[in-house]
């Protein structure tokens, strides 16, 4: 069964049963929210608020609502790689009843992430806080799995160098993103593109199957085909359907070098034992090594260990050794001196890597 860049229309529980086991990649759901407005709602200058007013959206109550969303959890559960990862969004109306089912389910939470909206619409009735925020929980399938993707640089870089934090502050989608029928909102929940580039770029590689079993408009396969992944959607609303369809089969997507659309990772790239560094004579054999704050210090010695107050042993022990550490990392740990200035020996590394391994992109 081809699902790749495949809509279907229809009930999501049914069509999940006929996925087959085991075929995507990341699941990401933005399922109802259950958020009925009881009363109509006025702005100040007596507008009326379009609040979420469709039937896909009205559950009798939320023993019904919590059903509903263990069963097609479970459905995602059973389409999901074992190396694969599930985003659900939600507000304070539903997001703890899918919390539950996640757990109830077997599923082990990695994050919670809150989406800070930078232009939430206010409290117009002035009876409690604006709502400003949602909350999406990453999760895999159950404690025990050891492999999912996490691109722990791209999120870095995306932070201006800096680790990624849990609270990520984006906009509303509006202004020409927004899609509109006659002058109104097409759909009252359309998410924005920024949102759905973070969560794809931070969870998937090209070339990965993403499901969302709650399609909408289309955003996370529009998002997923500028960024060279696949999408699998499902979606009950023809509306939704052919305004999704359009939306995506309108981006056009050039050859452009793969290797653009995900950032290679430390960790990925060739093993280099610090002896290699001695061997190739980027370091000398007595040369002194230093601590950035210069409070410790080690030499070089032939066989690529180090040497400090009557010790020897790896870069990694020593450092460890001389800070009253279990564990260091040498590569960050130890400097040396280049030019009258302390530069750390990873990049003496990246330099090794460049002239015997043939790796051109170096990440700093």
């Amino acid at each position: 069964m081809n699902i790749k860049n495949r809509l279907f229309l229809g009930d999501c529980l049914e069509i999940l049963g006929r996925l087959p086991d085991k075929c995507v990649d990341l699941v990401f759901a933005d399922p109802p929210y259950n958020l009925q407005l009881e009363n109509e709602l006025f702005r100040p200058n007596e507008t009326r608020v379009n609040g979420v007013e469709d039937q896909w959206d009205k559950f009798p109550n939320l023993e019904e609502y919590y059903n509903f969303t263990k069963s097609w959890l479970a459905e995602c559960k059973r389409i999901l790689k074992d190396s694969g990862t599930i985003w659900v969004i939600g507000t304070y109306h539903n997001i703890f009843s899918v919390g539950k089912a996640m757990q109830d389910l077997g599923f082990w939470i990695l994050n919670d992430i809150v989406w800070i909206k930078s232009n939430p619409m206010p409290n117009f009735r002035g009876v409690r806080f604006t709502n400003a925020h949602e909350t999406l929980i990453w999760a895999k399938k159950d404690k025990e799995q050891k492999q999912y993707t996490f691109n722990y640089q791209a999120m870095k870089m995306l932070n201006d160098g800096k680790q990624m934090r849990s609270d990520w502050v984006i906009p509303l989608c509006t202004g020409s993103e927004r899609i509109k029928l006659n002058g109104e909102k097409a759909h009252p929940t359309q998410k924005p593109e920024a949102l759905l580039r973070r969560v794809l770029l931070s969870s998937t590689k090209v070339g990965d199957l993403i499901l969302d079993p709650f399609f909408g408009t289309g955003t996370t396969g529009a998002v997923a085909k500028k960024l060279h992944r696949n999408w699998v959607g499902i979606e009950k609303e023809q509306l939704y359907v052919d305004i999704a369809l359009e939306r995506i089969n309108s981006i056009e997507v050039s050859e452009q070098d793969l290797s653009l659309f995900s950032t290679p990772s430390k960790r990925d790239r060739p093993r280099v034992p610090f002896s290699a560094l001695v061997e190739q004579d980027l370091l000398e054999i007595g040369e002194p090594l230093y601590s950035q704050d210069k409070t410790y210090s080690a030499v070089v010695c032939a066989d690529g260990t180090i040497q400090a107050g009557g010790r020897r042993g790896s870069i990694h022990k020593i450092g460890a050794w001389l800070q009253g550490k279990k564990t260091c990392n040498g590569w960050d740990f130890w400097y040396c001196r280049r030019e009258g200035k302390l530069v750390p020996i990873d990049r003496l590394r990246t330099q090794y890597l460049k002239e015997y391994c043939g790796l051109e992109t170096e990440i700093i």
